[in-house]
């Protein structure tokens, strides 16, 4: 296995790290990899009812995670996936809203989207995956492990 370092976020990364033993990012070389991120608040780990807020606080989410593991953000994002309770028009909607937002002008990444049965937690309704290349914040990790 190449040799990585592990991100664990305060608030709801702790929790998970606790109850679930998982965390939230890994950075392997010049890439950090993203966990499912949903619609959890960070600080009281409850998770939005509305299915279109939680696809919003997903993305937010990605962001703060991807940032504490030293990148940059939405901007270094090559390769999303997202699984959804219901794929419908609604979610689809959400989903292009948020990258709109996220990801404006001519920087895309790529998607695949799929329904799924079942979360982790009953409340969720969406849960996104990322990938981002991070060159720099790689070799700003490497030399803070010297």
């Amino acid at each position: 296995m190449p040799e990585h370092l592990s991100y664990v976020s305060p608030g709801f990364g702790e929790a998970s790290l606790k109850s679930h033993a998982y965390v939230q990012a890994v950075r392997v070389g010049d890439t950090i990899h993203l966990s499912g991120q949903g619609g959890w608040d960070r600080e009281t780990n409850k998770t939005h009812k509305d299915h279109d807020a939680q696809i919003d606080q997903a993305f937010d989410n990605i962001d703060y995670n991807l940032k504490y593991a030293g990148g940059k953000g939405w901007s270094q994002v090559y390769k999303v996936r997202s699984y959804h309770l219901a794929l419908n028009d609604e979610a689809q909607e959400a989903m292009v809203r948020n990258f709109r937002k996220w990801m404006p002008g001519e920087k895309h990444a790529l998607w695949t989207c799929v329904q799924v049965p079942r979360f982790g937690e009953d409340n969720m309704r969406v849960e996104i995956e990322v990938e981002a290349y991070d060159p720099e914040g790689a070799a700003a990790a490497r030399e803070s492990k010297k």
